[in-house]
């Protein structure tokens, strides 16, 4: 019988060392294989909720046997990191895939909205790109139109370097320069794509909008001639009304509508769009377009009537008669909280100041809504008109003065800070004359600065600015100290820091330096005069400026 035996050959050296490595690193693979699939199971569980067992294994065996790459994400998981971006990184981020680029546009990413555009034709197809992604399902859309520096090479007030003549309207409508009436004509285009995406969005809730087409300042209205020089039929206006009317007719949850300086979009039937159920629930109305021909508003008393939750409106102030006032102080109303007016030399020219609220109709309204704010910006308004506006009742915290012939007074400002002593907040006082050396000097025949007393009074104030009126620089080192910390801004251009004679004899002090150096002390903060007016917009930009403080101003409730 033979007996066959296997004798084991000896290993080479090193052999179990190699082998223990190998199953050390198979390991070590696994477990962090394991670990990746754990963190993912946790942000899929926040996205989903947490499955059944039975269908966490097969999830679990699903994700093992594929490769875990960018690529390979849930859709879901996407759209959840994409929601921890600012909007233009999730833009940049879209250019990444085609997957990514479907991510994107998830309708939970898009709740709100807000684009600044300039008039351009460059940003039309951007602009046509993102509505369509977004017009249909957007909850709160905001768009501001701005055309950039239209001013420069030719406008309405501008030849454009061609003989102006001495002829009326017809004359001035055919030395538009070619860039105006581009501005036109895109504009138009652009506001048109805006209002065709969102016609059949019935989730919008607030929908503003802003022109800063109008050239409020220097020719207060924009003639029919300048529109029917791009749109000689009406056609796109008329198209842009009829689809403005029917976004309000589809809207069902809208409680924003804020419309400003759009060059007739807003008609004065527009509103009888709403239905009641959507105007019962509506919390804001702004309609500011001092357009409108004749004696027209864009709301009446009787259309008011409906809008009974309203906390914060918005009108042309010759639009806010004394029968409004009545309505809004009716028991089925809500009590009204802010209140934004605008005053323009134009609207006061066409419609008459008879109809405003006298003081009783103001003390009615403040008995109804003790929070009730009011915020008045006045373009160009006489002294003799500002003292028919200022009713002792009204419960005025910010004011705003923009003019460009008529100044403001200094009898107007004391009245304001006499008047107004406990409600005053925001105080901004601009006068944009072409002779610096003429700046007007609200001090003159008086035994204190209007500024000064106007600071010493209203100890509520937190924003003073002023430009195109001469500030004594002793004047401007009392108010940061009557004021101190409490005033948050106090924005002066330097042309408009003047020094006494004294001031500038001492030779030991240098009056700049110490005009820097008192008023920081006093304020509690570093100081400094506003050398560049182009960087501030409350300057450059007031209508601007007033449409985005008329905004936060409704929102901080």
């Amino acid at each position: 019988m033979l007996l066959f035996l296997s004798v084991p050959q000896p290993r080479p050296p090193g052999a179990r060392t190699r082998a223990g490595a190998a199953r050390v690193a198979r390991w070590r693979w696994r477990w962090l294989r394991l670990q990746q699939l754990r963190r993912l199971r946790g942000l899929l569980r926040v996205l989903r909720g947490r499955p059944e067992a039975g269908t966490r294994r097969r999830g679990r065996m699903a994700l093992c046997g594929q490769a875990a790459g960018a690529a390979s994400l849930p859709s879901e998981l996407i759209v959840h990191i994409f929601s921890f971006l600012p909007a233009p990184d999730r833009l940049r981020a879209s250019a990444s895939c085609s997957h990514w680029r479907e991510c994107l546009f998830y309708p939970a990413l898009w709740p709100q909205l807000r684009i600044c555009l300039r008039v351009s034709p460059a940003e039309q197809p951007r602009l046509e790109f993102l509505m369509r992604k977004c017009g249909w399902f957007v909850r709160e859309l905001r768009v501001e139109f701005a055309a950039e520096n239209y001013l420069s090479g030719g406008g309405p007030g501008d030849g454009g370097g061609a003989d102006t003549g001495t002829g009326g309207e017809e004359v001035e409508a055919l030395q538009l320069s070619a860039r105006w009436l581009e501005v036109l004509r895109t504009y138009l285009e652009l506001v048109l794509c805006v209002l065709v995406s969102i016609r059949n969005n019935r989730n919008l809730q607030k929908f503003s909008l802003f022109g800063d087409i109008s050239v409020l300042q220097q020719q207060g209205s924009l003639s029919n001639t300048y529109l029917s020089k791009v749109d000689p039929d009406g056609k796109k206006i008329k198209q842009i009304q009829q689809l403005f009317e029917e976004i309000l007719s589809n809207s069902r949850q809208l409680k924003w509508l804020s419309c400003g300086f759009m060059l007739e979009i807003v008609t004065p039937t527009s509103l009888s769009s709403l239905s009641n159920a959507v105007a019962s629930t509506m919390e804001h109305l702004s309609l500011l377009d001092n357009n409108i021909p004749g004696n027209s508003t864009l709301i009446t008393a009787v259309e008011l009537e409906r809008f009974v939750n309203l906390h914060s409106l918005a009108l042309d102030f010759c639009d806010f008669t004394a029968e409004m006032a009545r309505v809004l102080t009716d028991s089925n109303h809500v009590p009204l909280q802010r209140l934004s007016l605008l005053v323009h030399s134009v609207s006061i020219m066409h419609k008459s100041l008879d109809n405003m609220p006298n003081d009783e109709h103001w003390k009615a309204l403040s008995r109804k809504s003790t929070n009730l704010r009011v915020y008045i910006m006045a373009f160009d308004i006489k002294s003799e008109d500002m003292l028919k506006i200022l009713k002792p009742s009204i419960p005025l915290e910010r004011i705003h003065f923009d003019s460009y012939i008529t100044c403001v007074s200094g009898a107007i400002v004391d009245l304001i800070s006499r008047q107004y002593d406990k409600f005053l907040t925001h105080f901004i006082l601009m006068n944009d004359v072409i002779d610096t050396s003429g700046f007007p000097d609200l001090s003159d025949n008086r035994n204190e600065d209007p500024l000064v007393l106007l600071a010493w009074r209203c100890t509520k104030l937190s924003l003073l600015a002023i430009h195109g009126y001469t500030v004594w620089a002793h004047n401007l080192i009392a108010i940061a100290r009557l004021r101190g910390s409490d005033l948050k801004v106090l924005e002066v251009t330097e042309e408009s820091i003047d020094f006494d004679q004294g001031e500038l004899a001492d030779q030991d002090v240098d009056p700049v330096h110490n005009l820097i150096e008192q008023v920081s002390l006093g304020l509690g903060q570093p100081w400094h005069a506003v050398m560049d007016i182009e960087s501030l917009s409350v300057f450059t930009e007031p209508n601007r400026h007033f449409y985005r403080e008329m905004q936060s101003f409704s929102e901080d409730i």
